[in-house]
């Protein structure tokens, strides 16, 4: 669907009105003198400050629904981001994304898709990071591009209750409740939390249909400077989708079953330093069905076990401050159709140093040097060590241009997963290759970060270059298959982040803009499903306007300019928006009620090339807090 350039950017709208409310808020002084009392309401959990909506409009909230306005990541979704979603970062794909929760690494053998089905509620942890550059090489995981790193968040006493339904037969419904014991021992104080939540939909188009449920049981151990985590989730999700994965005009269904055991410690030591330990358990089921309207093929069934355990932290000792981590992870996968590759077993080690000094300057300016390396291996691929480096300008000088200015280099490599590894190579909707090899990268990045009164921002200038990364591609001289392929990639790009934080108003803007050079080698690719499915310019503006008398608005929205694709059949360009407006009575704080809409402009672009975007959908709901 073809959008007039005058509508196609009326997305900015929004921001232009925020911007005229950021000025009069400057003038009269009163958004300086606020700004400390711009918090959430009551009985609104703020899973992410860098979005407006904290809730989807089509099922329960899950970790991935913060990201998906996120100026700094890229969903794309299938239907719904709750339903499945690839989780790019600076360009990269879902693969080169890694998750991290406390001190482990978080991810599934299988595929990438899974990476992001993290069974626990956003309450339960904090807002997310997102780790890019150096910080990603020495604090992620088997992720080229960037790492999304959640903390455990403290439990309090209290709970809460939601329930809403919209169109297409929807409902969801939600509950959480938190406990804190009234006597401590040691400084520390016993807590544990549950959380439950439902949804089901018939979906925005024929066979869309979902089904979701959720339950989280946590035991917390926390005082002052220290918190341990005992958590258990289970997740079962049911999802159906023309073209889901493969673009043949079928019906495909997902049917999987999550569950992740987490044992986690963080201790503060005091002026930066720390150390954290953990270890989890994770067990993730799929069975996937090619056409739900036909007999053939079969459906495939795949189990994934991974177990794993991790250490991070910082300690000064005199002048210099030891940054360090370390990683190990065992998986398994039994699978009735990926049996052709060499294993289906891997044991993966990872270790990391840098030591970091800093001298103060004049000017009240102080530089900061950073300088290690990364140690990965498996016991079915080679080694690697990748040097990091970071030199930070820290200038707090009145009037300066930034409050720190930075460059980094940081090269990181990562192993293929068994999708790519042990699809049968030369038949098969899937084609694999056994031999691929460990991919390998290198950023270059060089940044600044700064705040002025009711304004902060970062802005950085980047450059990635992988080897061997690996993507699936689609050739008409295969017209029946997606292929796992290697393909060196050069990403080149550039993100600015403004935020403005007032009494009414919360603005966040973000640009990213990218180009990409790739080599597929001997591949005859006609069209690339991931690597060469991105936006050479995105926009985002979340705006959260806060109107009185217990009113609010929420909008974010989303204009992107794609890289043409063979296989995306919509163009494109795409306007994207939700909204949410909510009210909460002056007398009854505890309550919220909401009405919002996905897919504001009821767009049909294919986040993903073949795969049809979701309609435009609505929910109304109610909250209540105590």
């Amino acid at each position: 669907m073809k959008t007039s350039l005058s509508f196609r950017f009326s997305i900015l709208a929004p921001a232009v009105l925020a911007g005229v409310v950021c000025a009069q808020e400057a003038a009269t002084g009163d958004a300086a003198a606020d700004a400390g009392a711009a918090v959430e309401m009551p009985a609104l959990s703020v899973y992410s400050s860098r979005v407006a909506l904290q809730e989807p409009v089509s099922a329960f909230a899950m970790p991935v629904s913060a990201l998906a306005f996120e100026p700094l990541v890229d969903v794309q979704a299938r239907n719904m981001g709750e339903a499945q979603a690839d989780v790019a970062i600076r360009g990269g794909i879902f693969e080169t994304t890694g998750f991290r929760a406390g001190a482990v690494a978080l991810y599934d053998p299988q595929t990438g898709h899974y990476s992001a089905e993290i069974p626990a509620a956003p309450a339960m942890l904090s807002a997310p990071t997102v780790l890019t550059g150096a910080d990603n090489a020495l604090g992620g995981w088997n992720a080229n591009a960037g790492t999304i790193a959640y903390e455990w968040r403290r439990v309090r006493t209290g709970g809460m209750a939601s329930a809403g339904a919209g169109d297409n037969r929807l409902w969801r419904a939600e509950a959480y409740q938190g406990w804190v014991s009234p006597v401590g021992a040691g400084g520390r104080r016993l807590a544990a939390d549950v959380a439950g939540a439902w949804s089901d939909s018939d979906g925005s188009r024929t066979f869309g249909e979902s089904r979701f449920r959720r339950y989280n049981a946590r035991l917390q151990l926390a005082g002052d400077g220290g918190q341990t985590d005992l958590f258990y989730g289970w997740q079962s999700k049911f999802i159906s989708w023309p073209n889901l994965y493969t673009p043949y005009n079928v019906i495909e269904s997902d049917d999987l079953r999550t569950e992740l055991l987490v044992l986690n410690h963080r201790e503060e030591l005091g002026g930066g330093d720390f150390v954290a330990a953990g270890a989890y358990w994770r067990r993730n089921v799929d069975h996937y069905v090619y056409n739900r309207t036909g007999a053939t093929p079969g459906p495939s069934n795949h189990t994934t076990w991974v177990r794993g355990a991790g250490a991070e932290g910082r300690l000064t000792t005199g002048t210099f401050a030891w940054n360090f981590s370390a990683n190990f992870i065992a998986d398994k996968l039994e699978s009735d159709t990926l049996t052709w590759g060499r294993f289906n077993t891997r044991n993966h080690t990872r270790a990391s140093l840098a030591p970091e000094t800093s001298w103060a300057l004049a000017g009240a300016r102080k530089l900061t040097v950073l300088a290690g390396a990364v140690f990965d291996d498996t016991n079915r691929d080679a080694s690697a060590v990748s040097p990091v480096a970071r030199l930070a300008l820290a200038n707090a000088a009145p009037g300066a241009l930034a409050d720190e200015l930075y460059v980094s280099y940081a090269a990181s490599s990562q192993v293929a997963t068994y999708t790519a590894l042990n699809s049968r190579p030369s038949a098969g909707l899937f084609r694999g290759d056994p031999d691929l090899g460990r991919e390998k990268a290198r950023n270059t990045e060089l940044g600044l970060k700064g705040a002025r009164g009711n304004w902060a921002w970062t802005a950085a200038v980047f450059h990635r270059s992988e080897r061997g990364l690996v993507d699936w591609i689609y050739s008409t001289s295969l017209p029946n298959a997606r292929v796992a392929s290697a393909v060196d990639i050069d990403t080149t790009g550039i993100e600015l982040v403004a935020r403005y934080t007032g009494r009414r108003l919360d603005l966040v803007l973000g640009y990213t803009g990218l180009r990409k050079d790739a080599d597929y080698g001997n591949a005859s690719a006609d069209a690339s499903f991931y690597a060469l499915n991105f936006p050479e310019h995105r926009l985002t503006a979340a705006v959260t306007v806060r109107a009185g008398r217990g009113w609010e608005i929420r909008l974010d929205n989303e204009a992107r300019r794609q890289k043409p694709n063979a296989l995306r059949v919509t163009g494109d360009d795409a306007v994207l928006s939700a909204v949410e407006v909510s009210y909460t009575p002056p007398r009854w704080s505890a309550l919220r009620l909401t009405a919002a809409v996905d897919n504001l402009w009821d767009s049909d672009f294919q986040d993903v090339p073949a795969v049809p975007a979701a309609r435009r959908q609505w929910v109304a709901g109610a909250t209540l807090a105590w």
